[in-house]
């Protein structure tokens, strides 16, 4: 049975408190300047200081959010849903700043190092992003309206340890990035197929 749930587990900072407010069906956040998480591919010192506020993640669950950054947007600005085991375990599904200047929808799932996919081109002011975890896997979409869902990626964590899962704001390169997460829906249950829209 798919339960809509009103309000949110309880939330708390990850790693690094940062500032951020929930208000009603509405998490705001702001990261500071230089703030990201990464583990660069291609060797650079690991970042995790971007402020994230969390919960634990239950066996089966679909979270999604719509999201916009209200400050001024500079490269790799985002607003994004997080899950994370540890620092070596970790992914997130970003409505990212790019280096050309256009907001995307970018992913990041990290096992050990960070794989880092760019997957379409976001001209509104928002997008809906969703996080589903079913069995031993996860599953990321993308959304214009929040009604159809775009399939952006299917992968594992290769880890056995508990995962948290919520939002994050992160601003590597600017004075800082505040997302807000809107229309915020967690159930406790995945889509019957990853692929067709649901």
């Amino acid at each position: 049975m798919r339960v809509t749930k009103i309000s949110l587990p309880t939330l708390h900072w990850l790693s690094h408190e940062g500032a951020g407010q929930v208000d009603g069906d509405a998490v705001t956040l702001t990261a500071p300047a230089g703030t990201d998480w990464t583990d660069d591919a291609l060797g650079a010192p690991p970042q995790h200081a971007a402020p994230a506020l969390v919960f634990d993640a239950a066996a089966e669950l679909a979270l999604s959010a719509r999201v916009r950054v209200t400050t001024r947007r500079t490269t790799f600005d985002a607003g994004a849903l997080v899950l994370w085991a540890d620092e070596r375990h970790w992914a997130k599904l970003c409505f990212e700043q790019s280096p050309q200047g256009q907001a995307m929808v970018v992913s990041t799932v990290t096992n050990e190092f960070t794989d880092d996919c760019n997957s379409w081109d976001v001209d509104d002011e928002t997008v809906h992003l969703r996080i589903v975890r079913t069995g031993p896997a996860w599953a990321f979409h993308a959304s214009r309206d929040g009604e159809t869902w775009e399939f952006v990626r299917l992968f594992r964590l290769y880890t056995d340890l508990p995962v948290s899962i919520g939002f994050l704001a992160q601003a590597p390169m600017g004075e800082e990035c505040t997302a807000v997460f809107d229309r915020i829906v967690l159930e406790d249950s995945a889509p019957g197929d990853l692929r067709d829209g649901s």
